[in-house]
C-alpha cells in the first residue's frame, strides 16, 4: 500500500498499474474457495513469481510478433513486481545448489529428475524461477 501511495504521488502509471495488479491477485487468492483469508509468505512469493512470469511470457510473445510497443510495458511491470521478490540467484549459484542436491541424492539419470526438481524447488523457493532450475537439472542429469 505504501508503494502504491508513492506511485500515485509520483504519477508513475506503470508502477501504479503493476501494484494494483498485485493487490488484486492477493485479494483474489485470499477470498477464493478454501482459502483461510490470509496468505503465508511462501504463498505470496509464489503469487508474485507467477505475476512476473506472466508478464515476461507476454513480453516474449509480443516481441516475437514484432510488437515492441506492447512488450515494453509488460517488461516494465515485471521489473516493478520483482522489487518485492527476494534477490534472484545467478545461474552459477543455482547450478551449485543443484549439484549439491544431485550428490546428496545420488541421482544419475533423467529418471531421477522429478525427485531432484522437487528438492531444488524447495531449496530455491523465491530465489530462482522454475524454468532456470529445470534447464540446469536437465543439463546435469542428461
Amino acid at each position: 500500500m505504501d508503494a502504491m501511495k508513492v506511485a500515485m504521488k509520483q504519477k508513475d502509471t506503470v508502477a501504479l498499474q503493476s501494484l494494483r495488479a498485485v493487490k488484486s491477485a492477493i485479494l483474489l487468492a485470499q477470498t477464493e474457495a478454501g482459502a483461510s483469508g490470509e496468505l503465508s509468505e511462501d504463498q505470496e512469493l509464489k503469487l508474485l513469481q507467477k505475476l512476473v512470469k506472466q508478464r515476461k511470457d507476454s513480453a516474449a510473445i509480443y516481441s516475437e510478433q514484432g510488437r515492441d510497443d506492447l512488450a515494453a510495458p509488460e517488461i516494465a511491470e515485471a521489473k516493478v513486481i520483482e522489487q518485492f521478490l527476494p534477490a534472484q540467484l545467478s545461474e552459477e549459484e543455482v547450478t551449485e545448489v543443484v549439484d549439491d542436491i544431485i550428490s546428496q541424492t545420488g541421482a544419475s539419470s533423467m529418471k531421477d529428475m522429478g525427485m531432484v526438481m522437487g528438492m531444488a524447488n524447495k531449496a530455491l523457493a523465491g530465489q530462482a524461477d522454475g524454468k532456470t532450475i529445470s534447464t540446469i537439472v536437465k543439463a546435469r542429469l542428461s
